[in-house]
């Protein structure tokens, strides 16, 4: 049992990072474009409420292997041709998206309405003002909630094995065809998710405790 685990960790850990370059683009990604989705669906004018509302009722009201599945079958019709890595990328991309500015909406309205009036008073331009004062304090208070989201992009981020990205999944299923010992070699992937999302939280709180030691 041991000597199956240390002789196919090498490749599963490689398939690890796949894993983590997959989630972890798709989740930095998503962050400027989730604030501004999260700016759309607050916003006084109504077409663009609406439109974000959509976005957002469209990306988390699918599955997101559909997600997967579409955006990897439809690029090639529309003359985009991508490897599977960008199109998985993209489909975890556009689905953080969505979820993302829910959290930061949240983190938006725990901020007291009146820090924008007041730097609207002295003179500071609204999107200056929301980058210099609205969003630092955004990112403060949503820490614990990214790391969640991170989380779960991290783990749904195992479904891009069906579109043939060779992340941890994909490495385990072809290891299990290779040797018919699936007990073993499952039980090495999900520890070694456990572990990639401890170390996560770790950081989460880590940057927490700063960002608040700064403020």
């Amino acid at each position: 049992m041991f000597a199956l685990i240390t002789d196919n960790l090498p490749i599963m850990l490689q398939g690890a990072g796949m894993t983590i370059l997959v989630s972890g683009v798709a989740i930095v990604l998503g962050m400027p474009f989730g604030l501004l989705l999260c700016f759309g669906v607050t916003s006084s004018r109504t077409w663009l409420r609406r439109s974000s509302r959509i976005y957002q009722s469209v990306w988390r009201g699918t599955p997101i292997l559909v997600q997967l599945l579409i955006i990897y079958y439809l690029l090639p019709l529309i003359g985009i041709n991508v490897v599977p890595v960008l199109a998985a990328i993209l489909a975890l991309t556009l689905n953080t998206i969505a979820f993302q500015a829910d959290i930061f909406r949240g983190g938006l309205q725990a901020i007291p309405p009146g820090q924008m009036e007041a730097a609207r008073m002295v003179g500071i331009r609204k999107w200056a003002a929301r980058r210099h004062i609205i969003v630092p304090q955004i990112f403060r208070l949503v820490i614990p909630s990214l790391v969640n989201e991170t989380i779960s992009i991290l783990k749904n981020s195992s479904l891009v094995s069906v579109i043939a990205v060779t992340e941890l999944m994909r490495v385990s299923q072809q290891i299990v065809a290779a040797t018919y010992r699936p007990f073993e070699i499952y039980i090495t992937a999900a520890l070694i998710y456990i572990i990639i999302n401890l170390c996560l939280s770790f950081a989460g709180r880590v940057a927490e405790q700063r960002m608040a030691g700064r403020a």
